[in-house]
C-alpha cells in the first residue's frame, strides 16, 4: 500500500488479475467506475465527495495498474462485475452506491444481478447497450468492422468510425491531437485491449431485464444533458423504458465527470438524497 495526502493506492489479487484500485476519505462507500476509463478519470470528482464518503476508483482489469495474467485474455461485464464485488467484499463497506460510466455502466448492471447484496443505490450512466435498439444488426456490423479496422493498425481510422457510429462530434484536429503522434504507451496499450478484447463483449452484453425490475436495488438510468441524440443517450433512455423508470439527467456530456466534476457531483448527492 502507498499513500499519496489522503488517497491510498491498493492492489488485490483475483484469480487471472491483480487489481489495482484507490481509496479517499470516510463516510458511506461510493464506487466510481469506467470502462475503459480508470481511476484518474474519475479522480477529481472523487477528491469532492471524499469529504463526506469513502471513495472507491479502480483501474478495471486489463487496463493501467491492473495486470491481467494473460494478457490476451478478453474482459466481460460479467468478469469486471467479480473483480468489483471482490473489493467491496474485501472492504467490507458494504452496501455501496456504485456509479458506473460507459463500459464501467454496463460493469454495474452486472454487478447488481450477480450480487444485489452487495448495491444500495446503482447508476448506470450512459451504458452502451446494443441489444436494446432495433438497428442492432446494423450495429453489430459497424462495431465488428470498427474492431477490424483498429486491428489493421489504422488507430485514426478506427477512432473516426468509433465516434460517428457514437453521434459524438469531435473536429479532426482534435482527433489528430488526441490520437495521434506520441502517446504515453500505456494509454496505446489500454486502447488497443479496450478494441481487442472488451469493446464486443462490453456493447453485446445482454442484461437480465427481469432480475433488474425485480432487484431490490434502486437502479438508476443516467445520462448527460449534452448528450442529446448521441448513441449512449437512446441505449440508455431504452434501458430505462424496459426498466419501467424515469431517465436521470446529470450535467454535461458523456463524460460529465471529467468536464465538470462539481457540477457532476452536486447533481449526484442530489440524486442520492
Amino acid at each position: 500500500m502507498t499513500q499519496t495526502s489522503s488517497v491510498t493506492s491498493h492492489t488485490l489479487d483475483v484469480p487471472g488479475a491483480h487489481l489495482y484500485y484507490e481509496l479517499r476519505g470516510s463516510g458511506p462507500l461510493i464506487a466510481m467506475v469506467g470502462a475503459p476509463m480508470n481511476a484518474a478519470a474519475f479522480a477529481p470528482a472523487a477528491d469532492l465527495l471524499a469529504t463526506d464518503h469513502t471513495v472507491l476508483t479502480m483501474d478495471p482489469r486489463g487496463h493501467q495498474s491492473s495486470v491481467l495474467d494473460d494478457p490476451e485474455q478478453d474482459s466481460t461485464p460479467e468478469l469486471r462485475a467479480d473483480d468489483l464485488a471482490r473489493i467491496l467484499t474485501h472492504l467490507d463497506a458494504g452496501p455501496a452506491v456504485v456509479l458506473g460510466s460507459s463500459g464501467g455502466a454496463v460493469t454495474t448492471l452486472a454487478l447488481v444481478q450477480a450480487h444485489p447484496e452487495l448495491v444500495s443505490t446503482a447508476i448506470a450512466h450512459e451504458p452502451p447497450l446494443n441489444v436494446l435498439l432495433d438497428n442492432r444488426d446494423e450495429l453489430r456490423m459497424q462495431t465488428a468492422d470498427l474492431v477490424a479496422t483498429y486491428a489493421s493498425g489504422d488507430t485514426l481510422g478506427a477512432w473516426r468510425k468509433f465516434m460517428a457510429n457514437a453521434n459524438i462530434e469531435m473536429p479532426e484536429p482534435v482527433l489528430q491531437q488526441m490520437f495521434g503522434g506520441d502517446r504515453n504507451p500505456a494509454d496505446v496499450a489500454s486502447e488497443r485491449f479496450w478494441y481487442l478484447h472488451e469493446i464486443e463483449g462490453t456493447s453485446w452484453w445482454q442484461p437480465d431485464l427481469a432480475a433488474l425490475r425485480a432487484t431490490p436495488v434502486r437502479v438508476v438510468a443516467g445520462i448527460g444533458a449534452a448528450s442529446t441524440n448521441q448513441f449512449c443517450d437512446h441505449t440508455t433512455r431504452a434501458l430505462a423504458a424496459e426498466l419501467g423508470i424515469e431517465p436521470t439527467l446529470f450535467p454535461g456530456g458523456h463524460t460529465g465527470f471529467v468536464e465538470d466534476p462539481a457540477a457532476f457531483v452536486t447533481r449526484l448527492r442530489a440524486v442520492l438524497s
